[in-house]
């Protein structure tokens, strides 16, 4: 048994156990009698599960996927999920360190960009634009809420993301145009007096 599977297995609660304690709580909001908050409570409940049951499909569905795969390859496929991988988050289940999770957020974007640094103390993430388009529109407020929203599912220790514009000293290459060579045969030029 691998370490991961055996912190998952000490951590996994007994289900019976928590579908009990969920019924006691529903139970005691209702006998207090403020049926605005039973209400809410009972669609708190229905929304975790309609979230957790999608996590779950998804899982099945990757496994379904994958007969004759690799086990690494069928993971890899799983964490880059970005659903499932927010659930293994929430639960301190996630193989993968913060930074590696950072890389699967940005990687999912598509955007190219740079990893400048990332402050633990803070979850400030700063990024870099690669500035290869070259039209000077690099971190621009879609491209950022994109990125955002990416890091919320793989790596909710992101709270704030900065972007800074591709360093000044990246110019791109310059082009050298000159004039064409001539066309046609080789024209023989006379030798110069005084050589030979």
């Amino acid at each position: 048994m691998s370490p991961t599977t055996h912190t998952a297995a000490a951590k996994m609660p007994d289900a019976e156990q928590a579908g009990r304690r969920i019924e006691e709580v529903l139970e005691q909001l209702t006998a207090a009698g403020d049926r605005k908050t039973s209400a809410t409570a009972e669609e708190l409940v229905r929304a975790l599960m309609d979230f957790y049951g999608a996590g779950l499909a998804r899982i099945i569905d990757g496994l379904l996927a994958a007969p004759g795969r690799e086990t690494g390859d069928t993971l890899d496929a799983l964490l880059g999920d970005g659903l499932v991988s927010s659930l293994l988050v929430l639960h301190d289940l996630h193989p993968e360190d913060t930074g590696m999770r950072i890389g699967r957020a940005l990687e999912a974007v598509r955007d190219p960009v740079e990893v400048v640094s990332f402050d633990d103390s803070t979850g400030t993430l700063r990024l870099r634009t690669a500035g290869t388009g070259g039209c000077g529109c690099g971190g621009a407020p879609a491209a950022q809420l994109s990125f955002e929203n990416s890091l919320a599912c793989f790596a909710p220790e992101v709270t704030t993301v900065e972007m800074e514009p591709a360093s000044a000293g990246r110019e791109p290459a310059l082009l050298q145009i000159a004039t064409r060579p001539p066309q046609g045969p080789p024209t023989a030029y006379p030798a110069q007096a005084g050589t030979s």
